[in-house]
């Protein structure tokens, strides 16, 4: 019984399908205009793009290797692999408890960081109103290495 025609979701990313490479761009591989997709594109809400987003990156995150993934995927089918990386890394309590909207538990925070390219995101979160916009008040402690930010959050 071939599993390779399990039915995958309509997503931009879709890495359960076997016979695609899972790319970060487009790369539906059907065969439809340039106005077709953009309009497919358009209707997908930011919400469900970042939802499969998230879940492309995490199994080009468990399967690197592209031959890998799609051996994996002609072996056990769509909807086998799903449940086992659901049963790892289960996304839909994850997207629940980011719903929580309880009290937080902490409002004033000090984030230590080294000023290399992936603490940009830290830093233009409060000149973008990121912070506020959640109720944190953040101060941000430009520091030389990682174990400066340890000491500090041991003290």
């Amino acid at each position: 019984m071939s599993r390779k025609n399990d039915p995958a979701p309509a997503n931009s990313f879709d890495p359960y399908n076997a016979d695609r490479p899972l790319m970060m761009k487009c790369g539906c591989g059907r065969d439809h205009s340039a106005a077709d997709h953009q309009a497919e594109a358009q209707a997908m809400t930011a919400e469900s793009y970042s939802r499969d987003f998230i879940e492309a990156t995490l199994v080009k995150a468990l399967f690197p290797s592209e031959p890998l993934r799609r051996r994996f995927l002609q072996a056990v089918g769509a909807n086998t692999a799903r449940a086992a990386i659901a049963s790892l890394l289960p996304l839909g309590a994850l997207e629940a408890m980011a719903q929580d909207t309880g009290a937080l538990e902490k409002k004033e925070l000090k984030l230590g960081f080294i000023a290399i390219t992936c603490a940009t995101p830290l830093i233009m979160a409060g000149p973008l109103g990121f912070y506020k916009q959640q109720g944190l008040n953040v101060q941000l402690n430009k520091t030389a290495g990682w174990a400066l930010i340890r000491d500090k959050m041991l003290n």
